[in-house]
């Protein structure tokens, strides 16, 4: 089973057991890190991302896209679309067996927090304040800064004889938590649409205490909002010649 789709699945599947899992720890109540704070959360999100990013390349995904916004600008770059859907397949899934995850581990939990909206926000973004166009930019913008600067890491003016082994997941993890720290505050940078989507699909499936709705009127956005910024941030990439 070696192979991309078992990394992209394995990867993405860490990602959001450990990122949602911080959320879980954080929001929800009688838990050891209850009311910890943003700082948490995002520091937590940049190392998840750090895990995801091992485990896939591990698993057999050499690019460790574990984002369908990355895979996208990865195919506009090289006008190769033939993994795309594969790819999107194996990360949904994995975010999908994630978000159930994180459900179990937490399952006392659920029925200690009367907040609905605490608990829909360990599994999906919702907007500090809803602004459709607000929120899409806010995604797309935040997602293009995701793809341009994470494209940098591997540019030839930076490492000429390329990154030494082990060291791009790690850089990748500062900017999520930095981007995270800096830009977050608006949407909650789901910068990932099958982080967002997967999960939000799990809240509405899994038999969670009192959850409330699943915001599905809200739910476009951070899945167009990062592929949007995908795809614009391939063409900058390629327009100002990182490579």
């Amino acid at each position: 089973m070696h192979g991309p789709f078992l990394g992209e699945f394995m990867g993405t599947l860490v990602l959001i057991l450990l990122g949602e899992g911080v959320v879980a720890n954080v929001v929800l109540k009688k838990t050891k890190g209850e009311n910890s704070g943003w700082i948490v959360i995002t520091t937590a999100w940049g190392m998840a991302v750090v895990a995801g990013i091992c485990t896939a390349v591990a698993c057999g995904s050499p690019g460790a896209h574990i984002n369908p916004a990355i895979t996208l600008a990865v195919a506009v770059l090289s006008h190769n679309f033939s993994n795309v859907w594969t790819f999107w397949s194996a990360q949904m899934l994995g975010a999908f067996v994630g978000a159930v995850l994180v459900w179990i581990v937490y399952l006392p939990h659920w029925k200690e927090t009367p907040d609905k909206g605490a608990k829909l926000a360990v599994f999906c973004t919702q907007p500090a304040i809803r602004n459709v166009a607000a929120n899409l930019s806010c995604e797309a913008i935040v997602t293009i800064c995701l793809v341009v600067v994470g494209f940098s890491f591997g540019s030839k003016e930076l490492a000429p004889a390329g990154l030494a082994p082990g060291f791009s997941p790690w850089f990748w993890g500062i900017l999520v938590w930095v981007i995270g720290m800096a830009l977050g505050g608006p949407t909650g940078y789901a910068i990932n649409p099958a982080r967002d989507l997967a999960p939000r699909i799990a809240h509405a499936i899994l038999p969670i205490h009192e959850k409330g709705g699943s915001d599905w009127g809200y739910a476009w956005i951070p899945v167009v909002g990062p592929l949007l910024g995908g795809g614009i941030a391939a063409l900058i990439v390629k327009l100002v010649g990182i490579n």
